[in-house]
Formats: structure tokens, sequence, C-alpha cells
């Protein structure tokens, strides 16, 4: 079994939700407290080994690339001004992992969006990522993701459970028994009481190399490449397995999904804290 030494994180999107401050600011870029999104997941990958990412991107993001690089005019200043931790903080970024970047040109879905990654990949298994997704745990999500590849030596589907009325809103992996997290099919947006599972697909993922064989197979809906169609063909050679992650879900990419992800990273600050209760209290 090869082991998990790369990620491909998708950051194409245009962020429409949340226009009008996307218009200027990747929506990746919003800031959770004092990170941006996408800096939690670089970190996490790190903190996870995988030290080369390539993010599939858009010619309107480069102020990824730039946060992700050194900034010598800052640290010079930082370092003048004897602002150490602050320079560490600005240097410790550059370092979290080797950074590739490909663009897609064309807004022409996620199966596109990844087959671009396939000579990043190469014949390895690797993590994928949709970038507005956050998950909050004590292990890491990608440190599950992998542990779950490595269990079953399968392609591995990160899930989160949701309420039974809300099953039409997301991707939901359907399993061949209740005993098993092996899955059988990925039903997209069913109907209420159209399926027995709960568990929706977040965005999170770890892949094995054969995916890009089926994604040149599927045949474009609406004008894109769904990466769902080619998982789906690839569940017919080789085996699927879910991954039930312990931690909270918070989909950045709406509004309420990104205030709660603001609120419950806060909270790990004592002083924020106490000072949002406080708030809270005030404004109820």
């Amino acid at each position: 079994m090869k082991k998990v030494k790369k990620a491909v994180v998708l950051i194409a999107g245009m962020g429409t939700r949340f226009l009008p401050i996307t218009k200027s600011c990747p929506k990746e870029m919003l800031p959770i407290i004092d990170k941006p999104i996408i800096h939690f997941i670089v970190e996490e990958l790190s903190q996870c080994g995988i030290k080369e990412i390539l993010f599939v991107t858009s010619p309107y993001k480069k102020v990824i690339e730039d946060y992700f690089d050194r900034s010598y005019e800052l640290e010079s200043r930082l370092e003048k001004s004897g602002k150490l931790e602050q320079l560490k903080k600005v240097r410790d970024i550059a370092d979290l992992a080797q950074i590739y970047y490909v663009r897609q040109g064309e807004p022409l879905g996620t199966g596109h969006a990844v087959n671009l990654a396939r000579t990043f990949v190469g014949d390895d298994p690797f993590v994928l990522i949709y970038a507005d997704n956050l998950i909050k745990g004590k292990i890491p999500a990608t440190q599950q993701l992998i542990d779950a590849y490595e269990k079953y030596d399968a392609n591995i589907i990160g899930v989160q459970e949701v309420p039974k009325d809300k099953v039409n809103l997301y991707g939901i992996v359907d399993y061949y028994d209740d005993n098993s997290l092996k899955i059988k099919q990925i039903v997209e947006k069913p109907e209420v009481g159209s399926v027995k599972s709960t568990s929706a697909s977040v965005g999170w993922y770890v892949l094995k190399p054969e995916i890009f064989d089926e994604i040149k197979n599927i045949p474009m809906k609406k004008g894109e490449y769904c990466l769902t169609g080619a998982m789906e063909k690839l569940m017919k050679k080789q085996d699927f397995y879910s991954c039930i992650f312990d931690g909270d879900w918070y989909d950045t990419g709406n509004q309420v999904g990104y205030l709660k992800a603001n609120i419950a990273y806060a909270f790990d600050n004592p002083e924020l804290k106490q000072q949002l209760l406080e708030f809270i209290e005030e404004i109820k």
C-alpha cells in the first residue's frame, strides 16, 4: 500500500455567495479570527505529514500565492521594529509546505479541476479537499482520512451526519448494509425520505490515482465534468469507504457556516470567549 504524501486543494470557485467582498478577496482568504480559511487547511495538511500541496486555482486568486510566499519587506520591517512574535508568525506561513499552483482557465466543473492535478499526483494516492469546508476536532480530519485509507486500502469519502430532513441539500453516500461503511453509491441531493443514509459528503477525500482514468470517460453535464460521476464509475472497480469525521463541520462557503466557524474558533481563546459571551448577553 502506497503512503499518502500529497494533497490537492480546489480553490478555483468564484465565491458568489459572499459577493461583493469576493469581487476582490477570494473566499478562501476570508478570516477565521486572524487567519484565512485556507491557512487552517494547509496547516492541518502539514501537521499530518503532507508537505506537497497543489492548489487548483483561477486567474483571480494571486493573493493566495502571495500569502504563502515570503514577504521580505514586511519581515524586514517587523524585525527592525522588534516585533519578533509577529515576525515568526509571518515566516512560519511560508514554511508550512511546498505549494504548487495550476490554473483552471475555464469553469468546467470539479472533475475537470481534479484532472489538472494528474501530473502532480502521478501514481500515488492523494488527499483532495474542497477549500470551503473546515472540520474542527481533536484529531485532524486529514489524519482521520489517512487512517481510514490505511485501514481499508480503499478510496475514502469524508462524511458528516445530517438531519433526515436536510439530505436533499447534500451528496449522500449509500451503504451496502447497516453494519458496514462500504459505500454502494453517491446520491446527489436525494428527495427527503428516499434514502436511509444521512451521511453527507463534505468535500474531503483520499482517492487513488485510478480516478483520473475515470474522469477522462465521464460525459459533460450542464457544461461541467462532475467528479461524482467519475467516483461512481470507479466504485465498480475499487472499494470506497466512508470516514465519519469525529469533529464539528463548518461549511464556510455560506454566511451562517462562516459565522459559526468564527465563533467556534474564537471560543478556543478564553479571553475572546468571555468577551463574546458577554456581548451575546447584551444583544439577546
